[in-house]
Formats: C-alpha cells, structure tokens, sequence
C-alpha cells in the first residue's frame, strides 16, 4: 500500500528525535498523515485536538512511567488502536502491555520490514506481538487481579496516580488537573477503592509491583 492509496493518520510518541525519523521512515508507507510528539503531554494535546487510526506509543518518556501512559490513552481513547514501542522486550512486559489494552508491541530492535508488517496487521484489525515470544504462560492471580483493577479506572483516576507516584500532593495535583483538592480527594478514595488498599502510599506500590521495575515509587526531577 503506498501512502497516496492510505487515508490512515498515525501518532508516534517518542522522546527521541533520531528513533522517530527511523519509525517514521519505516512506516510511511502505510499512512496519508503521520504526526509526531516527543512527549507525553504533547501526545495528549495532540489526541485531544485531532483523531488518529493509530499511535504508536514508547513507553518510558517524559510525562510517563511504567504502564501509565498505556492505561492513560486506552481509557481516555478506547477507539483508537495503541502500539508500544519500547527497547524492553521482556515477555512480562509484552502480556503486561497486551493485558492493558495494547494491539500490539513492537521491539526497537525489530527490522523495518517486520515493524511495516506490526502496523499493517493493527491497522488492519489485528494485534501483533513478536511471534517468537511465548506470551501465553498465566501471571499470578493476585497480579491478574490488580491488572483488571488498574483497567478499571478512569482517565482522570489514571492521572491521578500517575501524580501519586511521582510524590505529588493533592493541592499540587488539584493545581496541574485544575480542579478542586475536594475533587482529588474524591479521586484517590476511589482509587484506593478500586485497589482495595487503604493509602496512598499502598496504591503505588501496588500499581508498582506489576511494572517489572519501571514505575517508580517517587519519581523526580
């Protein structure tokens, strides 16, 4: 398919300039428009504003940690098709993602041909996940149960613990999502609900314990 033949408009969020022109030029082809972010709070304004076919979403970037940015754009944006790209291809990461929502993951070390061949397989109505990873080993049933519980939150809840994990307070959280700290408050007592935990400090370190390592408790800077 040649992109004169494509009407599809994609999304690419990476920080890094250098990897976005090579996905970029690797999936051309297969879109009319491609649009690029290189933060996630650029990504979000830019969905926000516009509607894609696909985004194609790393997952350790500014503004995100762990799976955040994953639950984020699947609650906010359950139309639109998301596809991690990340250099983290262990496989509890991969069904991690899968479990989130994703439709599909692509390694940074993938070669061109086969990157075409994930996009064309979403874009068309497929998932796609590196064929040679065995992906359909069970996680335990206490993180299984805490996946289904993070998915059942709310974009705004979403952000909210993405605010949590990074130390953030309630009136700094009420002054970045502009609403009320009685609003945040509401927030977090239905996160802790949903969570069945009874702190703050306990809802992120659940939310961590299923990020093999990539959601930091507190994250500065």
């Amino acid at each position: 398919m040649t992109t004169a033949e494509s009407s599809f408009r994609l999304l690419i969020a990476d920080d890094h300039p250098l990897f976005r022109t090579a996905l970029k030029e690797a999936v051309k082809g297969e879109a009319a428009e491609i649009v690029e972010a290189g933060s996630f709070d650029d990504a979000s304004k830019t969905l926000e504003g516009d509607s894609f076919d696909l985004v194609l979403l790393d997952l350790t970037m500014p503004g995100v940690s762990g799976f955040s940015g994953l639950m984020y754009l699947r609650a906010q944006y359950p139309a639109t098709p998301v596809v991690v790209v990340s250099a983290n291809e262990d496989p509890t990461t991969i069904r991690r993602c899968m479990d989130f929502g994703a439709s599909g993951f692509i390694p940074k070390t993938l070669d061109v041909e086969k990157m075409r061949d994930a996009v064309r397989a979403v874009l068309a109505g497929d998932t796609w996940t590196p064929p040679e990873l065995d992906l359909s080993s069970a996680g335990d049933d206490a993180s299984a149960k805490l996946v289904s519980r993070l998915g059942s939150l709310t974009p705004q809840q979403v952000r909210v613990l993405m605010m949590l994990s990074q130390g953030l307070l309630n009136k700094q959280i009420a002054y970045e999502l502009g609403v009320s700290e009685a609003t945040v408050k509401a927030h977090v007592s239905a996160i802790l609900a949903k969570l069945g935990v009874e702190s703050r400090t306990q809802a992120v370190i659940a939310a961590s314990k299923i990020e093999a390592g990539q959601w930091p408790e507190r994250v500065t800077g």
